[in-house]
């Protein structure tokens, strides 16, 4: 008894709730009023004004690039695009019907197996692994067209990093909306303070393991269906109702039945995810170009019809990123078993700026636990 009492005046919260674990300077979630920021600055600022490069700059340096620094950083990352032909071989080899986090949760450490095979140097310092950003782009392209057994497609060193993976992706140029809708996607999706993939990561990498390693866990994490893959549900949902006239009576049906609507609430968020204000307004853009597409007039739907339910019992709830993402990527021809593949891509800039962050004010995190099993047995 004596036990339980003090881990209860630990303040013991089951998932560490509201739990503070460590200090960030990267990422600040104000919750209540809907604001997301990356090392301060606004995320509408960002996906208006910066590219999805400078905005890697920005979560791995600590401050925005001049263009002289942007020119040298976004050489560098362009030039790292391509992966080796072993790496290549590799995605090959693996079973057509494995899903591609379980992929690109194995390739990783083996890239930074290959790399120290070559003589690079694998430290806890993160810089030598920045490529990572450049490449994860490439294999989720990669594994995508080796599925269907088409030709893989080299990057274009000319375009921004949406537009480049678009192009590796479906082997035609985009858009210019399509490439600036891409890259945005990979900006809002980049870092999220001390989420669980993120959580994972600097645990991991606590015990000084590599970066390499401690990415390949956090893929693990945002494999799990409670943390990637809303957006994959939330189309499912759109193509179930299929028509706008179907949707309020859809939800109407859900919500009695208290099924969950994917896509709405947020665990941090009591105001409107601020990620969503910026995807709904490319998703109308997109949708203004592709006419034919329901997508959009559906989830409109959904998000009034939810919200009229929710707030007549005094509980207003807003919609989260992948209640429109999903609907963007489909838009742009990406099937939905990548969407948390390319969650992965974006996140992987803020993955790796933790675990620098961790690797530079280490403690290994060793929480407790609170026992509730038998007293001691003879």
């Amino acid at each position: 008894m004596t036990d339980v009492m003090q881990v209860a005046e630990a303040q013991y919260a089951r998932g560490l709730e509201g739990v503070i674990a460590t200090e960030s300077a990267i990422c600040k979630i104000d919750g209540q009023n809907g604001k997301l920021y990356y090392r301060g600055y606004s995320i509408e600022h960002l996906t208006t004004h910066h590219t999805f490069e400078e905005v890697t700059y920005l979560l791995l340096q600590g401050s925005l690039p001049d263009p002289e620094q942007l020119k040298k950083f976004s050489a560098q990352l362009r030039a790292e695009r391509a992966v080796p032909g072993i790496i290549v071989d590799t995605l090959r080899r693996y079973p057509r019907s494995v899903h591609p986090m379980e992929v690109l949760q194995s390739i990783i450490p083996y890239i930074g197996a290959l790399r120290r095979e070559e003589g690079r140097a694998i430290d806890i310092s993160c810089e030598n692994s920045y490529h990572l950003v450049a490449q994860f782009a490439t294999i989720v392209a990669y594994i995508y067209r080796i599925r269907l057994e088409l030709p893989i497609i080299e990057p274009d060193n000319s375009l921004s990093h949406g537009a480049n993976f678009l192009y590796m992706l479906n082997a035609q140029k985009p858009t210019d909306l399509a490439g600036t809708a891409m890259d945005v996607a990979f900006t809002l999706h980049a870092e999220h303070s001390l989420n669980a993939s993120t959580f994972t990561a600097r645990v991991v990498a606590s015990t000084l393991a590599s970066c390499y390693t401690s990415v390949s866990a956090a893929i693990g994490a945002l494999y799990g269906p409670l943390h990637g893959g809303a957006n994959e549900q939330v189309l499912e949902m759109v193509q179930n109702i299929a028509d706008p006239e179907k949707a309020a009576e859809w939800v109407n049906n859900a919500l009695t039945n208290k099924e969950k609507i994917m896509g709405m609430g947020h665990r941090v968020y009591k105001a409107m995810d601020p990620r969503a204000v910026v995807i709904e307004r490319l998703l109308q853009q997109l949708s203004k170009s592709l006419p034919h597409h329901n997508d959009y007039p559906i989830l409109k739907v959904v998000q009034e019809t939810v919200r009229n339910y929710m707030e007549k019992r005094n509980k207003p709830i807003y919609p989260n990123v992948d209640f429109f993402s999903g609907a963007i990527y489909n838009m742009l021809s990406i099937p939905s078993d990548l969407f948390t593949p390319i969650f992965a891509a974006a996140r992987i800039a803020g993955w790796i700026a933790h675990i620098a962050e961790q690797y530079s004010n280490n403690r290994i995190y060793r929480p407790r636990a609170l026992y509730v099993g038998p007293d001691p047995r003879s």
